[in-house]
């Protein structure tokens, strides 16, 4: 029996960032067709990535004869491609344009009589070129990607846990293709006043609707130029006016203002003692920052299943 890989691995932005820009408009292409598939569902649910055993998949779509899904395997390194039809398709993964990738996939779609287009223009992303036209991105390293993936497991494993420590309106643990990041968002049941910030190529009520609610959200993110590091983040909205001056934990944790988020560095977490009680300390801490300067009803939000656990742990069926 092969053993569980709990080694947290050392990630670094600027060793994978050409692979990091390629993989990411790669995504955002599949994310785009789930989104033109999907019904709306409240804060762009709908258009999210589902965490598989091998990577990402955008789950179940509709399409003119049952389902279909569409799957990175980041293990064996191919695109999947599987209808309610029965039939498969796969794509390799390695070094290919994005424009190259964007017609591959629109040729093996229709192959499978898909038919489902998008708007081909990048979102949230600045100075972005249309992905028909994109012959600059096209860097894919194997040995990066499974990293990134095998950080991205683990972390899963932890957002799962601290997300059952809430009884109120709650996210998935979900991975948003428009940022690149996994996330998962608390939600106190108030609403929120219109946010006024928008995201390049991303309609402004698309934005509006998805901070209409007060919420304290957190997630793991690659970097990018401005800040180089793989990091864990933590905000609230509304912002409340004492939030950033709250002790929250490890210590390398800080706030930083250019961002309006809480941040700890992925690094901090990989090389502490105990990785998943460090991040869960983060998680746990940077939320009661939230919780408590906006005054949430934190006594009926919140619950402790490890009761749950225990009783199920120990059932046993009478035969």
């Amino acid at each position: 029996m092969n053993k569980p890989n709990t080694t947290w691995p050392a990630l670094s932005y600027m060793a994978w960032k050409d692979t990091l820009a390629t993989v990411h408009l790669w995504t955002q292409i599949v994310g785009k067709i789930r989104l033109r598939t999907m019904p709306w569902v409240n804060h762009s649910w709908h258009v999210t990535f589902h965490i598989a055993p091998d990577g990402l998949s955008t789950g179940s779509m509709p399409y003119q004869h049952g389902l279909f899904e569409i799957g990175f395997d980041f293990i064996h390194h191919r695109l999947r491609i599987a209808t309610s039809q029965g039939a498969r398709r796969e794509i390799p993964l390695q070094p290919m344009t994005v424009a190259d990738f964007y017609r591959t996939l629109f040729d093996t779609l229709a192959q499978l009589d898909i038919d489902v287009s998008i708007h081909d223009m990048p979102a949230e992303l600045p100075g972005a070129i249309p992905f028909t036209e994109d012959t600059v991105h096209a860097a894919y390293d194997k040995d990066r990607v499974a990293g990134f993936w095998q950080a991205m497991v683990l972390v899963y494993d932890v957002f799962t846990r601290f997300r059952t420590r809430f009884t109120g309106k709650c996210s998935p643990v979900h991975f948003f293709w428009g940022s690149f990041d996994l996330a998962v968002t608390r939600f106190s049941g108030r609403s929120a006043p219109l946010i006024q910030s928008g995201a390049p190529n991303t309609p402004t009520a698309v934005m509006q609707e998805a901070y209409s609610k007060e919420v304290s959200s957190c997630g793991f993110w690659p970097g990018n130029e401005q800040y180089p590091h793989a990091a864990f983040y933590a905000y609230a909205y509304p912002v409340p006016e004492s939030f950033a001056t709250q002790p929250v934990k490890p210590a390398a944790a800080f706030y930083s203002k250019e961002m309006g988020e809480f941040l700890l560095n992925y690094d901090d977490v990989q090389q502490a003692a105990d990785p998943a009680a460090t991040l869960m300390d983060f998680l746990q801490t940077t939320y009661e920052a939230a919780a408590n300067t906006a005054n949430w009803d934190r006594q009926h939000l919140e619950c402790d299943l490890s009761r749950y656990e225990h009783a199920y742990g120990c059932f046993r069926v009478e035969e």
